[in-house]
């Protein structure tokens, strides 16, 4: 197959957001807030208007205001294209953006972008071209969303998503891997340069230190190529066996070397756990089983050393989760968790799906599918 032309439009640095960022239909739905709600978003606007304050009375740097003000705006407009889509399943996908279509890693991504899809998950990329075009064109641009960066050569947005509405233009890459990370929940890497192994390390920093909930994170590649296998033994002789990394950790990430392994890896990983939240600096895992009380017994026996104090217990939704009533019917558990043993608790995690899930796991029933809505 031969690799075909691109006719990308390329976004000038130099444009202004009005120029670049279409604006989002006010008529966008919202949650109704509980006075809580509104009370706290009014305390935090007067925080954010207070620090301008003491921005004109620090005579801060025009261009470190330049900075500040882009940075806001750019995320003002990030959350707002986001937020109608909350509450549906996200998989940012990263990879190099110079992988030609005749690649057999491009065409993994296609794959991967359409059985995502399938499986009603969005598809986040960087929305240039590459893996990025190729996950997309698999997803097609309904299942699409995409957070280009504007670069002065080679980014720029493919055609599957550009002129969508779920494209969001973004000057800063801090801006930019903050959504590609904040807002999913799953990733996955397919071979790429430097700004992959920047994303793909950074995301593992960021689930390992409980920056980032826990989620799947999948490194694909086609079996022939060598790609992560490298960055495997890398892992080990560099990291591991110099004391630099723990082992428990390497299991915050699977390598796959098929599509199927890595649909399912990420499909298995929401099969019985649905989510996590700190309630009163406790740690509360979600799920869409309830555990039995022997099967209480062994997850205490093998990660008690989770634990801050106490034990893992079954609990049910707290008051302070009021405002997420589409969840509070699902079981929970409960620990003081040790917030170091990351790698240890994705165990426990895939522990849970493993014993409590269906040999379908995939497949949900109507009770799964109205529950795992955020």
């Amino acid at each position: 197959m031969s690799q075909r032309p691109k006719h990308f439009k390329h976004a000038n640095a130099n444009d202004s957001e009005e120029d670049v960022i279409p604006d989002v239909e006010e008529s966008f739905e919202t949650e109704i807030e509980s006075d809580s709600d509104a009370a706290a978003r009014q305390r935090i606007l007067d925080e954010i208007r207070q620090t301008t304050d003491r921005l004109e009375a620090d005579k801060a740097k025009i261009v470190d205001l330049k900075i500040l003000s882009r940075t806001l705006r750019e995320l003002r407009y990030a959350f707002k294209v986001f937020t109608p889509y909350r509450r549906n399943r996200k998989i940012t996908v990263f990879g190099s953006a110079r992988t030609p279509n005749d690649d057999c890693n491009y065409q993994m991504a296609v794959e991967f972008g359409r059985r995502m899809a399938a499986e009603n998950w969005f598809v986040v990329t960087g929305a240039g071209g590459g893996i990025m075009e190729a996950a997309h064109e698999g997803a097609g641009t309904d299942m699409s969303m995409g957070l280009n960066i504007m670069l002065p050569f080679e980014q720029s947005a493919n055609p599957v998503i550009e002129g969508d509405p779920k494209l969001v233009n973004l000057k800063y890459f801090f801006t930019r891997k903050l959504m590609f990370v904040k807002e999913v929940h799953a990733i996955a890497v397919f071979p790429g340069g430097f700004g992959t192994q920047d994303e793909c390390f950074e995301t593992l920093t960021l689930v390992q230190t409980g920056k980032r909930d826990l989620m799947p994170i999948v490194l694909i590649s086609d079996a022939g190529d060598e790609y992560w296998s490298r960055w495997q033994k890398y892992v080990h002789e560099q990291l591991l066996d110099r004391g630099l990394a723990s082992p428990d950790d390497t299991s915050l990430y699977c390598i796959c070397n098929n599509v199927e392994d890595a649909v399912e890896e990420v499909m298995r990983f929401y099969c019985v756990y649905h989510s996590m939240r700190y309630v009163k600096g406790d740690l509360v895992l979600r799920l869409h089983e309830e555990p039995s009380d022997e099967f209480m017994e062994e997850l205490n026996e093998k990660f008690h050393s989770i634990c801050e104090t106490g034990k893992i217990v079954k609990t049910t939704a707290d008051p302070v989760e009021a405002s997420e009533i589409h969840l509070h019917e699902l079981p929970r558990l409960r620990l003081h968790f040790n917030r170091r043993d990351v790698g240890r608790l994705r165990q426990m995690i895939d522990l849970i799906n493993d014993r409590l899930g269906t040999e379908d796991c995939e497949k949900s029933d109507e009770k799964r599918e109205s529950a795992d809505e955020f």
